[in-house]
């Protein structure tokens, strides 16, 4: 005979949502349990039908249900998600890491039931998740991504085809699907087979010379490798125009976002330095479109995060589609740090620290602030040289890590406070760090009977 499957009462632990529901979210059918003494069968079958899911909302109601916990199961969570947040029942997405069970026999009505009691006692808290309107943006981010690396993977298949060749195109120009690329390679595909006349279809910018083009170039053109790269071509060029609608669709979101910049009329984007450099990653000129996503983007946070060393448009996309202009989730900058899972995980029993790992994730913002870090490789700012330094102490993993938590907590800075970027707190721990590095290097030369003498400055 069956056992019934029931959790045990605590009766000592008071509670602190009586109202509370657990759901335990599957592909074919979810669970829900309630406390006790809300329905004659606290425990209910649901199937994933939206018909169903509409019934089990009704269920919850009918019982005084105003929050529900639930496991964040693949993407099978959102569509009862969104109509608990339509009836206005709180909806609490958990991590699955903390709401584990004891060990023993796991059944989908000991997990909805567990779930039920530890939201009820007050042991759960809720994963962040953006507004709707932020939800809508990272959907078609993420999807654009989606593209891109379709899209890649053609532009390996037409690289194999024209190796295969012996067309050296890639090691004469450094993008194939620039705009010589694409010319040689319609030129290619409608027959042209002379390489001096490829050559002429260069574009002035180009370094090397018509005779290296024209000699990587020659090569053996074969009828099934010339069929692939038509193919790997057309893909490409489907994969650019699918992007090309999304970011026209992306650009309709972010239009109907809420400007938040102080100024009505933000400042230039574009700001060239007196060596006449510019930032890596900055538009060239007003006129382009990444100058124009960034001045929306501007308008959208109030303050421009392309300002920060190692910062884009690209990253800053993913900041608002990820998190988006609203932080007042996280409470301070040491809890959005820790939900990029960028800041010291630290594990201490008996006064011992057993380890200080960061956690894993795959979050798609950690990941776009560590490529920004590895960038500070190269720049000439403050933050550039505490990049360095990080790097010389800690090795690239960590240093790529430390720069991202870096990056985290002055964007939280700037977005929370409105204020632009300033380097001078970083460039005042440079000096101390300078300074320091003095001092012990006098100590250490007095110790040895040296004395050291300040050159005067190289004119």
């Amino acid at each position: 005979m069956r056992k019934k499957q029931a959790i045990q009462s605590v009766e000592c632990m008071p509670l602190l949502r009586p109202n509370a529901a657990g759901v335990d979210i599957g592909s074919r059918e979810i669970w829900i349990a309630v406390g006790a003494g809300r329905d004659a069968q606290p425990v209910k079958r649901f199937t994933s039908f939206t018909g169903d899911l509409h019934c089990a909302a009704d269920w919850l109601q009918s019982c005084g249900v105003d929050t529900v916990a639930m496991e964040s199961t693949g993407v099978y969570w959102i569509p009862f998600f969104q109509i608990l947040e339509d009836r206005g029942i709180e909806a609490c997405l958990v991590n699955a890491r903390h709401v584990r069970n004891v060990p023993g026999r796991k059944t989908d009505v000991k997990d909805c039931q567990w779930l039920q009691f530890l939201h009820s006692v007050g042991l759960l808290s809720a994963s962040f998740r953006p507004s709707r309107e932020i939800c809508a943006l990272r959907a078609l981010e993420r999807h654009r991504d989606s593209w891109v690396q379709m899209a890649s993977v053609h532009v390996q298949h037409m690289q194999k085809a024209l190796d295969q060749m012996n067309l050296q195109l890639h090691h004469v120009i450094s993008d194939i699907t620039g705009q010589t690329g694409l010319a040689i390679l319609d030129a290619i595909l409608g027959g042209e087979r002379d390489p001096w006349k490829l050559a002429e279809l260069r574009d002035r910018r180009i370094k090397a010379d018509a005779e290296t083009i024209a000699q990587a170039l020659t090569g053996d053109y074969r009828d099934d490798l010339l069929f692939s790269l038509r193919q790997a071509l057309a893909c490409w060029r489907h994969y650019q125009q699918q992007m090309g609608e999304t970011d026209r669709q992306i650009r309709t979101l972010m239009e109907a976002l809420e400007t938040l910049s102080a100024t009505p009329d933000p400042a230039p984007v574009v700001e060239p330095s007196a060596k006449g450099r510019r930032k890596p990653g900055r538009p060239r000129g007003s006129h382009t479109a990444e100058a124009q996503m960034q001045r929306e983007l501007q308008r959208i946070f109030g303050v421009d995060l392309v300002a920060v060393p190692g910062l884009n448009v690209s990253t800053t996309r993913v900041v608002l589609s990820e998190v988006g202009p609203d932080f007042s989730a996280f409470a301070h900058a040491g809890a959005f740090s820790s939900w990029l899972t960028v800041c010291p995980n630290r594990k201490i029993t008996g006064g011992r620290t057993l380890s200080s790992r960061t956690r894993k994730s795959k979050n798609r913002l950690t990941r776009a602030l560590r490529m920004a870090a590895q960038s500070l490789q190269f720049s000439h700012s403050a933050l550039g040289a505490w990049y360095r330094r990080m790097k010389g102490r800690l090795g690239p993993a960590q240093a790529n890590t430390a720069g991202a938590h870096k990056l985290a907590r002055i964007i939280y800075h700037m977005v929370t406070t409105k204020q632009p970027y300033s380097e001078e707190h970083i460039q005042q721990q440079n000096e101390q760090h300078q300074r320091r590095r003095e001092a012990y290097v006098r100590k250490q030369a007095q110790a040895l009977g040296f004395q050291l003498v300040q050159m005067a400055p190289v004119a």
